[in-house]
């Protein structure tokens, strides 16, 4: 009897400490039907900026020497010719008020606004303080890459920052090694900034329907955290030849203390 309730409880250990493959898997299939239904676009809002994003502001002109001035280094073509890393040093900072400093145009207060919204101001002040429409501007405003953070049960946890338009939390976890095998992948969290606060939300990336979110789509500052699953804290082996060789262990121990016992 007490070798059948040994053999039951080692059984179940060795079941309730492997993780199961579905628990692996993204973007599953778990609606009834065999088919996979089409999935709706996400409706995405136009990105709205807050303090701290860096924006790159390309001022061009059919007479470039004319608009050169409105640049903030000395390249004539307005931050066209800058790498990509440069743009920390040579992009425009939305500071604690909202604003960003521009040569000549001073401060311009771009808080809430979207780039298409910010590109629509400066040209409206460039044609009406500065130029004629003969002199043809052309502005282009852009997000100095997305900028985001992701730690937990990641490869390579840390912050980092990628040049796109727009970025998913798959791409953003690919890019920070993938999650841990003992990562939870049903409810990744990822907390996001907003003027009016700070939002948390949990993401269930097994499920295909996760795509729908919007937070399927990363923000820049959005923070990306990958909780761990029980078994990381039960120690028992993450696979199934991790948890037989911890069972079989087990069993060397309570044999050798038991016959040590009765001798």
């Amino acid at each position: 009897m007490k070798i059948r309730l040994w053999c039951l409880l080692l059984l179940c250990a060795f079941f309730t400490s492997c993780i199961p493959t579905k628990d692996m898997v993204y973007l599953q299939n778990k609606s009834d039907t065999v088919a996979v239904s089409p999935i709706n676009p996400v409706s995405l809002k136009p990105y709205r900026l807050q303090t701290n994003d860096i924006i790159s502001i390309t001022i061009k002109a059919i007479d470039q020497k004319l608009v050169a001035i409105f640049s903030q280094n000395s390249n004539a073509e307005g931050g066209g010719g800058e790498s990509e890393s440069s743009l920390y040093f040579n992009g425009f900072t939305v500071d604690d008020h909202g604003n960003i400093r521009i040569p000549i145009l001073g401060e311009v207060n771009v808080l809430g606004f979207t780039l298409d919204e910010v590109r629509q101001k400066i040209e409206k002040e460039l044609l009406e303080t500065y130029f004629n429409k003969e002199a043809d501007i052309f502005v282009n405003v852009k997000l100095a890459g997305i900028k985001f953070t992701v730690n937990g049960e990641v490869v390579s946890p840390g912050s980092k920052t990628l040049f796109t338009e727009k970025l998913t939390i798959l791409e953003a976890l690919a890019n920070s090694g993938d999650i841990t095998i003992t990562g939870d992948r049903k409810a990744v969290t990822v907390i996001r900034q907003f003027p009016y606060g700070t939002e948390m939300h949990d993401i269930d990336l097994t499920d295909v329907k996760s795509m729908q979110s919007p937070y399927y789509f990363i923000q820049p500052n959005d923070y990306i955290y990958v909780k761990p699953l029980k078994q990381k804290s039960w120690g028992t082996g993450k696979t199934g030849i991790e948890s037989l060789t911890t069972i079989i262990t087990i069993l060397s121990l309570a044999t050798t203390t038991f016959l040590l016992l009765k001798n």
